[in-house]
């Protein structure tokens, strides 16, 4: 006789990767909004930029707080934005879908990891058009390591050699297109290539072809609908960062099914 319902504790465990990342989401607030500008994550505590109060630990539970203050400072009553509920939100819902997709994988801790940066990574370069070396460079540190961790621990090496040729396929590819027109991508595009590449191949060719495609897809999308729009010329600078990022997590969710149907349709033409 079960004590626990399987599927109880399956909702229960979601529900703590959800609670997570809320409070995952509302760290990214800080490092989204100081590391652009320099500043540490750690000091001074975060406070009210209008009156320099220091919020209260009550005034920082994510979400809640910002509903039950009604959006205002508790001090001088300046507005909230709404940005702000809205990352630590994202984040809950970024972190519930990655563990649904992969399950209590051995590897889920890295992709809750890169997710979490490449949704501030993306955040970030929309605001200043900018990927920080400060937050892409440590995060080979730490993908690399937790990959080789979960390789190790799921006995699967070829999963580890794919992400490494990923990884060093997709930094490659970057930089060539940044040589071959320079200003048209920034450095910080090849950086995080290399990490994308890398998480994507990990959990197969699929993920890896859909996730490079799809950020061109998206992001060429996105520059026409601007031109078009007479909101950009052919001058203009579009972060593409964002793109990247949304590519890669289409190919996290979607990659391998859709690779396969692909590759089943291009073989019933063949034949």
């Amino acid at each position: 006789m079960e004590l626990i319902d399987p599927g109880l504790l399956a909702a229960l465990g979601t529900g703590a990767v959800g609670v997570l990342g809320l409070l995952v989401g509302s760290f990214l607030n800080v490092v989204i909004w100081r590391v652009p500008r320099g500043e540490s994550v750690v000091a001074p505590p975060s406070a009210c930029p209008q009156c320099g109060h220091r919020i209260r630990p009550r005034d920082n539970v994510p979400v809640l707080s910002w509903l039950l203050l009604r959006a205002r400072c508790r001090d001088c009553g300046v507005r909230i934005p709404v940005r702000y509920p809205a990352v630590e939100g994202a984040t809950a819902l970024l972190f519930v879908l990655v563990q649904l997709r992969l399950g209590w994988s051995p590897a889920l801790p890295v992709y809750l990891y890169l997710g979490a940066v490449c949704f501030a990574l993306a955040l970030i370069d929309l605001d200043v058009h900018r990927l920080p070396d400060a937050i892409v460079l440590p995060s080979y540190v730490v993908v690399g390591a937790g990959l080789v961790l979960a390789s190790w621990l799921t006995d699967d090496w070829g999963a580890l050699l794919r992400a490494l040729i990923g990884g060093a396929a997709l930094w490659i590819g970057y930089y060539v297109l940044m040589s071959v027109k320079p200003g048209g991508m920034g450095y910080g595009d090849v950086k995080l290539a290399g990490l994308l590449g890398a998480v994507t191949a990990w959990l197969g060719w699929g993920a890896f072809a859909i996730g490079a495609f799809a950020a061109f897809l998206l992001g060429g999308v996105y520059a026409i609908g601007l031109l078009l729009a007479g909101r950009a010329g052919r001058k203009s600078r579009v972060p593409f960062g964002p793109w990247m990022v949304l590519g890669a997590a289409l190919g996290v969710a979607v990659g391998e099914p859709l690779w396969a149907s692909y590759l089943s349709l291009v073989g019933l033409a063949a034949t």
